[in-house]
């Protein structure tokens, strides 16, 4: 078996090699001579230590079904196929016997205790009902441990030969499986799925599950249940899936929900294909490939060039942004995820996508991208909506230049929340940060020695403002990428943060590219240097401090391994003593929301306080009310070309026609113009102001994502002079535009017209430009 994650505490890790090394040897004495001598005997039932929860004193089975379906028995060394499977005495003996047989809601299959299952795969048929699902869990001796399933790889390729992906095997490939069935409950049995333990996948195709629940949507005939509903997994061990550490546009894992098709989403139907009702909880993975929980959507056409889509502003998705899950209503729901250990995951431990309505919470992640250096991070959502992830704990992260934090605030979500969360010693940084959402907010989340990126990335713009409030930044400035390592392209808020650099020789590097922080918000916020030396990168904070916040407790002696249960002692550790001058110095906002990370009311005192943790001190107010809006705090300056009519000599015909020029006077930078396809130079731009206007500054700002660069390499600003009727060029630039270009230095220039004539193309852009915002200013 490969080794466990190095991320325990000391004691824990004694603890387990020592529980691992008696099991071992018990398991190699007593049941060596039952398993064949090409498999590995069974790894020991870690659910006592790595998931802090005891096996209760009698297993499900024991007791009677309540449900008023059949108990079938199996019982892999004294049971018999040719038996009735209806009692222990008449116990089945195969997986295969099951697989066979059509059960009824209110059924149990019952496996017994301390039994292994070689080279097999359950895939029970049927469905349950409301109120009556049939359940798979285990029987038999109390002090054996969970019955076990080792598939050892024996499941189909989701592949064909020429390597596409195969509709009629996809989702089969699961120690237990279950496609196109609900109202199931698999609790208490133990699954592996690979024929190797020693030797870890590098290369190839494999797909490999521990519990795969799948919708195939070829297989459903006419007028069948599109939305699969009611799953309950828990208390289950799946450790050793692997699998190659490449992406093979599939995803595999110890709990793997998933969505098939394969045509285009377009010829589907809205209003299904999800699951609804899950609860995934007190489970325990290790070493597993690539993730302990997945929840996505895989339709095989949805990243071809027609599979994009434009929403209801004009902004363009790519298929692979999955921009249609919100559209056609696919979203799965209602979904729990919660009291779960994963340890030494292959990729993004926790993988969450096309779901909304989700909980994600008390979940432990002791080391993530361990066998796999791409994109991925440890616990997140994508595509989803009106979900929240808190009080979970993330460690032992990667080092890696591309995400690889704990946690992300990924593409197209909408009322997405991180709150409460823990994370620490994660050396790519804190929260990956992509675009394309709206209203997403991280409040009270502490991260320590995420040494890294804090924020990294952010692709694309939002369609409104994100908030970060009330975090607690620990880390050390000389190992500290930066704070944030590309450009903010929409409104972002930093209120009310405690950064605390524990460097007392590096201060904070706040940015790598200039102009990173142009959309950032800072307010409110503290900003210790532990070496008394300030960054000239430091945002302008005109309300913010420079002081010590005077923890609770030594920020060099923060706490680890008290697990999740305990996860507000660590938080406790970074509260304020009642000293601090943090205390009362932040700002209220509605995104603060309603209690601190200690469960604590927001707020008592004048105002709210700076950090994870409201102290107690004044008076408590019990409906607080934003009457200081940040978000009405805009740029003293008056734009002099807001709203005025702009007319272009080319304009996209994309997009349902909403690339027009107005969007470029509008105010709103996540709006924008674009040229056609076969626009030729120099495209003109012209604002109309309708009488004499002086400036002295022109703002440009160009439209980028994660497919689109800066496109302009030279232009012009000319102006309209009346008495010759002709345009005049004023100023000149051969560096680009780019983002938040102001152009100076022309004097001040009264005319009635500007006009903005791109006359050259970046050599290595095929496409033409596209602009969000001309903006004009008279400093004086």
């Amino acid at each position: 078996m490969r080794p466990i994650g190095t991320g325990s505490p000391p004691l824990i890790r004694t603890v387990r090699t020592l529980y691992a090394g008696l099991v071992a040897l018990l398991a190699a004495l007593l049941v060596g001579s039952l398993v064949p001598a090409a498999y590995a005997a069974a790894p020991p039932d870690r659910s006592n230590t790595l998931n802090s929860k005891a096996v209760k004193p009698s297993w499900p089975g024991n007791t009677p079904n309540t449900t008023g379906g059949k108990d079938y028995y199996i019982d892999a060394t004294l049971g018999r196929d040719t038996a009735a499977g209806t009692s222990p005495a008449t116990a089945w003996r195969t997986l295969a016997k099951a697989n066979a047989t059509t059960f009824r809601p209110g059924d149990r299959i019952l496996l017994k205790a301390g039994e292994q299952w070689q080279d097999e795969q359950l895939w029970p048929k049927g469905s349950g009902s409301a109120g009556r699902p049939i359940t798979i869990s285990a029987y038999g001796d109390p002090n054996a441990g969970r019955p076990y399933i080792a598939t050892n790889g024996r499941v189909p390729s989701p592949f064909r030969a020429d390597g596409t992906k195969n509709p009629a095997t996809v989702g089969l490939t699961g120690a237990i499986v279950l496609r196109n069935q609900q109202y199931w409950d698999i609790n208490n049995v133990e699954l592996s799925n690979d024929d190797d333990f020693a030797t870890d996948i590098t290369s190839g195709s494999y797909v490999r599950d521990g519990i795969m629940v799948s919708i195939n949507a070829d297989l459903l005939g006419n007028g069948a249940d599109s939305i699969m509903d009611h799953f309950r997994i828990s208390n289950i061990f799946v450790h050793d899936l692997d699998g190659p550490s490449t992406w093979q546009r599939i995803h595999y894992g110890a709990v793997n929900f998933q969505v098939f098709g394969g045509k285009s989403y377009k010829e589907y139907g809205t209003g299904g294909y999800y699951f609804k009702d899950v609860r995934i909880e007190n489970n325990t993975f290790e070493n597993v490939e690539l993730h302990a929980i997945q929840f996505a959507f895989n339709w095989f056409a949805a990243d071809g060039a027609d599979a994009g889509q434009y929403d209801e502003s004009g902004k363009w998705h790519e298929g692979w942004e999955q921009l249609w899950v919100r559209t056609r209503d696919l979203y799965s729901r209602d979904v729990y995820i919660g009291h779960n250990y994963a340890e030494s995951i292959g990729q993004g431990a926790i993988q969450l996508a096309n779901t909304k309505n989700m909980k994600v919470e008390y979940n432990e992640v002791n080391g993530y991208l361990k066998r796999y250096d791409a994109v991925s991070c440890a616990l997140y959502l994508w595509a989803g909506a009106d979900s929240v992830m808190q009080y979970n704990e993330v460690y032992g992260g990667p080092n890696n230049e591309f995400d690889g934090t704990p946690w992300d605030l990924e593409y197209t979500n909408f009322n997405v929340t991180y709150q409460f969360n823990y994370s620490h010693d994660n050396a790519a940084g804190w929260m990956a940060y992509m675009g394309n959402s709206a209203n997403s907010v991280a409040r009270y989340n502490l991260s320590v020695n995420d040494n890294g990126v804090l924020v990294k990335n952010m692709l694309s713009t939002n369609y409104s403002p994100t908030y970060f409030v009330n975090n607690t930044f620990v880390y050390d400035g000389a190992d500290l990428d930066h704070v944030h390592d590309e450009t903010f392209l929409s409104r972002v808020y930093f209120l009310n943060n405690i950064f605390h650099n524990t460097s007392k020789t590096t201060p904070t590097p706040w940015y790598r590219r200039t102009g990173a922080l142009r959309q950032a918000v800072f307010a409110h916020n503290d900003y210790y240097e532990a070496g008394g030396t300030h960054s000239s990168q430091e945002p302008a904070d005109p309300n913010g401090l420079r002081t010590d916040p005077r923890f609770v407790g030594d920020p060099a002696e923060y706490v680890t391994g008290a697990g999740v249960k305990q996860i507000r002692k660590a938080a406790a550790h970074f509260a304020l003593r009642d000293d601090s001058p943090l205390i009362d110095a932040g700002r209220y906002n509605p995104h603060l929301g309603t209690e601190d990370f200690l469960g604590t009311h927001l707020y008592y005192g004048d105002a709210p306080d700076m950090g994870i943790a409201e102290s107690r001190i004044g008076p408590q107010v019990p409906d607080p009310v934003d009457d200081d809006p940040i978000e009405e705090e805009v740029d003293s300056r008056v734009d002099l070309a807001l709203g005025k009519p702009v007319t272009a000599s080319s304009t996209h015909p994309g997009a349902n026609g909403t690339l027009t020029a107005d969007k470029l006077t509008d105010g709103n930078l996540t709006t924008r113009w674009a040229a056609a396809d076969d626009a030729t130079y120099p495209i003109t731009l012209d604002i109309d102001f309708g009488a004499d206007t002086t400036f002295d500054q022109v703002y440009l700002d160009e439209y980028t994502d994660s497919g689109t660069n800066p496109r302009v390499r030279t232009f012009e600003l000319q102006r309209w002079d009346a008495g010759s009727g002709r345009w005049v060029t004023f100023a000149t630039r051969d560096t680009g535009i780019g983002h938040d270009l102001t152009v100076t230095g022309f004097g001040s220039v009264t005319t009635s017209r500007l006009r903005v004539a791109l006359t050259g193309q970046i050599a290595t852009e095929r496409y033409t430009p596209t602009l969000t915002e001309i903006a004009v200013y008279r400093s004086t």
